[in-house]
């Protein structure tokens, strides 16, 4: 059975017809060809899959994606704006936070939910944001880090602009 939703994607309207029984992690790469949103444990474990809804980090492993009617839904190919890489993207190429990248589009995410609730987060709050993604190649120093310099450019620019 499929369901027709209506729901906000990386800022643009969709009316979708959706499987009852899909995942949002299959809808978003099946259906809407968004792959960047990676398929990992199937169990919300994980975070590979971590989108953002209404701006909060959520498994899409986990969330039907008829679940998303009548939300917003930010994919991490909603980040980056008219070409240009959101600070917390450019950080994590900076700081080398990656080795793989499988894990980092939903590590990102859970950065940017963090940030949008947080910014100006202390290390042991970036942890806490992040615990529910996990990263097998570069332990988490290096992404702390980029989250932390990630967070201090928002806020000079949050301050330029004000």
């Amino acid at each position: 059975m499929n369901k027709i939703i209506h729901f906000t994607l990386n800022g643009d309207p969709v009316e979708a017809l959706a499987p009852v029984n899909m995942t949002m992690v299959d809808f978003l790469r099946k259906e809407m060809h968004l792959t960047g949103t990676k398929r990992g444990c199937e169990e919300g474990e994980c975070g590979a899959c971590t989108i953002l809804l209404d701006g909060r980090a959520v498994p899409s492993c986990i969330m039907l994606a008829v679940e998303a009617d009548g939300h917003e839904i930010t994919t991490i190919e909603g980040v980056r704006k008219n070409g240009v890489l959101h600070p917390v993207q450019q950080e994590f190429m900076d700081k080398w936070a990656l080795q793989c990248g499988f894990c980092t589009p939903g590590m990102i995410m859970s950065a940017l939910s963090l940030l949008n609730e947080k910014p100006n987060p202390t290390e042991e709050e970036i942890r806490d944001g992040i615990a529910g993604n996990l990263c097998r190649c570069t332990g988490y120093a290096k992404i702390v880090e980029a989250i932390d310099c990630a967070a201090k450019k928002l806020a000079k620019a949050k301050e330029a602009e004000a």
